[in-house]
């Protein structure tokens, strides 16, 4: 069997300099991502939790589930919202995604605009 030759030298051991310059693209993505993706997302959030805690009895809001209704009771954690004269669901807080104000002008723009 012939034998393997092994280099002797080799190539030059990545100083200090050559291992964070290897970071650097994966630090840059994870910037881009933080204020394109992640940063917009907290604000959202941030601006939502805050709508939620200043919900008050004669707020007309829409659930997740798509239902408008008038806030006839709050709780901590639960809404009583009528939808109908004299029909009264609960559902919990979380649950509530916008005014029903907001929510009928933007149903409204696109169909100004067209």
């Amino acid at each position: 069997m012939t034998g393997i030759a092994y280099a002797a030298g080799g190539a030059p051991a990545a100083g200090p300099a050559g291992g964070l310059a290897s970071f650097v693209p994966l630090i840059l993505i994870f910037v881009i991502f933080y204020f394109l993706l992640i940063r917009p997302q907290q604000k959202k959030a941030k601006q939502h939790q805050i709508f939620l805690n200043n919900l008050k009895k004669g707020d007309e809001v829409v659930t997740s589930g798509g239902i408008f209704g008038k806030i006839t009771g709050l709780t901590d954690t639960v809404v009583t919202l009528e939808i109908a004269d004299g029909v009264r669901i609960k559902v919990t807080r979380a649950s509530i995604l916008a005014s029903a104000a907001d929510t009928r002008k933007q149903a409204e723009a696109p169909a100004k605009g067209g």
